[in-house]
């Protein structure tokens, strides 16, 4: 497969922000379901437009997600894993997982200070800061540093004020209704 260049505007595209790239933080949190879909989704529509996008995931590390199977499908889609394939304690994180998310935090430094990807999306960091593994002020600086052009999308639950008064959009995910109510589990290519 041939990699397309990223820099130069697809035929059909439209000239009206491409001019003035502007890359702001987006926060999607709240206690419903959806902040990574919604996030994979924006992914999506950025790489329509020729951008180049990375995610990286701090709490999740099972192989068997619907958006880590997709890579063989979307190679534009850069995923890294930095979570561990169980729950983290909040009161007590394995030293494994703390170490994990300290290289995610890492690995999202070198992601959106490069300036080489349009959007850097930090899944499930929010949680990763409200558990401790990573520190909000880490995480406030990086967005403080970020390039210009760089889009960056954090998602978890329970934000942090800080990285709240930091954002440019903040979305919070309620559920009005949901299926595990009716004990429905988890479906596959729905929920993960």
């Amino acid at each position: 497969m041939v990699k397309e260049d990223y820099k130069t505007p697809h035929p059909w595209q439209k000239k009206r922000s491409d001019e003035r790239p502007l890359g702001l933080v987006m926060v999607n949190t709240g206690p419903g379901k959806g902040k990574t879909t919604a996030a994979l989704g924006l992914a999506l529509r950025a790489i329509g437009h020729r951008h180049r996008v990375k995610m990286i995931q701090f709490m999740k590390g099972d192989p068997f997600y619907g958006e880590i199977l997709v890579r063989e499908r979307l190679p534009e889609l850069e995923i890294e894993q930095y979570g561990l394939d169980r729950f983290v304690d909040p009161k007590n994180p394995e030293p494994e997982q703390v170490a994990r998310a300290q290289a995610g935090l890492e690995a999202a430094r070198q992601a959106v200070l490069s300036g080489d990807y349009n959007v850097v999306i930090l899944d499930e960091v929010n949680v990763a800061m409200n558990f401790g593994l990573v520190p909000v002020e880490a995480v406030a600086d990086l967005l403080r540093r970020k390039p210009r052009h760089v889009e960056v999308v954090l998602t978890g639950r329970d934000a942090p004020q800080a990285i709240i008064d930091l954002a440019d959009y903040v979305n919070v995910v309620t559920d009005l209704k949901h299926p595990y109510s009716k004990n429905v589990p988890a479906r596959v290519g729905i929920e993960f």
